[in-house]
């Protein structure tokens, strides 16, 4: 499946309107000094008025599917109570739209959109929450049924737990190790109760997934005993965390030991492993960029090079003692590193891993800095850096299926210039360009080079980028 995905708070807008309660992110969003120029999700791309003109793309584009999520406070404002019947109309109407053009939806349950309220109890430090978070997957797969074409759980929940609870960068903007252990332990869990209900209703054959941004973490120098240990520290806290229970039934005993003078993980209940450990029928892989480390020496101050916003607090718990290194060029507009072989790489170890897994890219993407030129009264959008960057990754795509790599699924990050979280609309994502003072959709030349890659199947050359 070729296709594009977004994230209802990064387009949605429609904050106050529609019956949808407060999330996390727009509390966060309006608190001074947490988002690049104090910019908020309030409007966005305007999706919830222009969801239409939107869904008119998706089909010129060719695209076989679209990635959206459900905003939770949409659907039901408060997190638990009552449901509200004109979110769960505005979702269902999207969804008629993209069948009646012959798109698939592919729909995340969650993408950081936390209802304030449950926020308020504890958030995902709380079990509540994952319970909570059941309830509303089961009334989604009711209320959509088997017009979904593949249900995603979770987007993502490394940054929901570290960058959240731990380092602080993204909502709810707490640095607090062990709420960052237990928010874990509690996405987890509310995945496997999801998945529970949702096959309840909709049966066993239900399509489920979970999409990870599993991080692709190589040794500064591979002949080095500490650097070889100082990755395995960081692949415990950014990959195994959710591998181990989500695909094998326990957490990292590494992760377990050098974290027990934090907690006793107690939080981990009886049978929560076994909850957790649910047959996927496919897994999402996030994926932009690579991280290099090495073990820290304890002298002058550590580098943390690792792709996310600085902050005083820490998002690599229990791997305190690991360097995150500069990489070498080239970069995107967000300082991570281009790299299409770490994709490869990712894809391979995952598949040997778990050759029975059947994989999706779901996001990959890059922001540069767009502009808009006029020419002849002709406005374009040359971002030939981005062209490159797709053309190069899905090229490294298909080196991995080459190779035996089960991968069903490619998601240009982003469809839409959007509210990029922390960095509001400083960084552009899109394959479409959106000015933000008119709501103007205009494609990119990488828009137009996908469409021929959707509509094809065959990878077009970088310079095919003129409007069909």
């Amino acid at each position: 499946m070729w296709g594009s995905a977004t994230a209802s708070y990064q387009i949605e807008g429609g904050v106050g309107e529609g019956g949808r309660g407060r999330s996390i992110w727009d509390t966060f969003s309006h608190t001074p000094g947490k988002t690049l120029n104090g910019d908020t999700g309030d409007v966005a791309d305007d999706h919830f008025h222009r969801w239409r003109q939107d869904v008119r793309h998706i089909a010129d584009l060719g695209l076989d599917a679209y990635r959206f999520s459900i905003a939770w406070p949409r659907v039901q404002p408060g997190g638990s109570g009552e449901f509200n019947p004109e979110g769960i109309g505005f979702y269902s109407d999207l969804l008629d739209a993209l069948l009646a053009v012959g798109v698939k939806p592919v729909v995340t349950l969650y993408h950081w959109d936390l209802p304030q309220e449950l926020q308020d109890a504890g958030g995902w430090t709380n079990r509540a929450t994952a319970e909570a978070f059941a309830r509303y997957a089961r009334r989604m797969a009711e209320e959509f049924g088997d017009r979904v074409e593949v249900w995603t759980t979770l987007n993502e929940p490394w940054c929901t737990a570290l960058l959240g609870y731990g380092s602080g960068v993204h909502a709810p903007g707490i640095s607090d190790p062990v709420a960052a252990l237990r928010a874990i332990h509690h996405l987890n869990l509310a995945h496997g109760l999801a998945v529970r209900e949702i096959r309840d209703v909709l049966g066993a054959s239900a399509k489920v997934s979970i999409t990870l941004n599993l991080h692709v973490v190589r040794p500064d120098d591979p002949s080095s005993q500490a650097d070889l240990e100082a990755k395995r520290k960081a692949d415990e806290i950014a990959n195994e965390s959710f591998l181990g229970p989500l695909l094998e039934g326990a957490y990292p005993a590494g992760l377990l030991e050098r974290t027990a003078s934090l907690t006793d993980w107690s939080f981990v209940r009886d049978g929560d492993l076994e909850a957790i450990h649910r047959p996927l029928t496919v897994l999402g892989v996030n994926y932009y960029s690579t991280a290099r480390v090495r073990a820290w020496s304890g002298q002058g101050q550590r580098q943390q090079a690792d792709g996310h916003k600085d902050s005083a607090g820490n998002p690599w718990i229990g791997a305190e003692d690991v360097e995150f290194l500069p990489q070498p060029g080239p970069h995107t507009a967000m300082g991570w590193n281009i790299e299409p072989a770490g994709l490869t790489d990712l894809l391979l170890q995952l598949h040997d891993r778990y050759p029975d897994l059947a994989l999706m890219v779901t996001e990959n993407g890059a922001a540069f800095d767009d502009e808009v030129t006029v020419t002849d009264g002709v406005a374009r959008v040359h971002d030939p850096r981005r062209v490159q960057y797709l053309h190069d990754h899905v090229e490294a795509l298909g080196l991995a299926r080459d190779k035996g790599a089960d991968v069903r699924g490619y998601f240009a990050w982003s469809l839409l210039d959007n509210f990029e979280w922390a960095y509001g609309y400083d960084r552009r994502f899109g394959i479409i360009h959106v000015d933000y003072d008119t709501q103007e959709r205009l494609w990119k030349d990488s828009a137009h080079w996908y469409h021929r890659l959707a509509t094809t199947g065959a990878l077009p050359a970088v310079t095919d980028t003129e409007p069909h």
